[in-house]
């Protein structure tokens, strides 16, 4: 019988700017919804009745939603990237996606930095809650993660170039 992979099983850790190489855990997020986007060249040539389409690039974003939680270091920079209107460099973050599912102790990860673009907060009446999307800003870097504190944390290592 097939095994499900749940949606707990794809984490997120984002490395922070105080202490870079770790990535710390996004906890408290109630969307992280990723879309690939595709780049698409359409054409139709003058001899044929059907239009061709290639995938040429892709322009992936996150939608986020979290729960401000007072003692996440994760939601405090990006709500300090929100509150005071972070621009260009200084808005853009790397984060790993660790599948938890896979299971030997290195688990399949990629890493790429994001574009964080913070859009609303204050939504909810029940907790104080933060959105925005994150946009790719580089290259998918595939490799594996570790973990020494449970997945509080983790370390990523690039997969050898071929």
């Amino acid at each position: 019988m097939d095994k499900i992979t749940k949606r707990n099983d794809k984490v997120a850790f984002m490395e922070l700017t105080q202490n870079s190489g770790t990535y710390v855990r996004m906890r408290g997020f109630t969307e992280f919804s990723l879309s690939k986007n595709p780049v698409e060249y359409s054409r139709r040539y003058i001899d044929e009745k059907t239009e061709r389409n290639d995938v040429v690039a892709y322009s992936p974003s996150i939608s986020y939603s979290f729960d401000k939680f007072s003692d996440d270091d994760v939601h405090s920079e990006l709500v300090s990237i929100a509150d005071s209107e972070i621009v260009g460099d200084e808005a853009v973050r790397n984060i790993v996606i660790v599948n938890l599912s896979d299971s030997q102790d290195s688990k399949s990860a990629y890493s790429r930095e994001w574009t964080v673009i913070p859009d609303s907060e204050g939504d909810d009446t029940d907790a104080y809650t933060y959105s925005g999307t994150l946009k790719a800003n580089g290259e998918i870097c595939l490799g594996t993660a570790t973990s020494t504190d449970n997945w509080a944390t983790c370390s990523f290592t690039p997969n050898e170039e071929e």
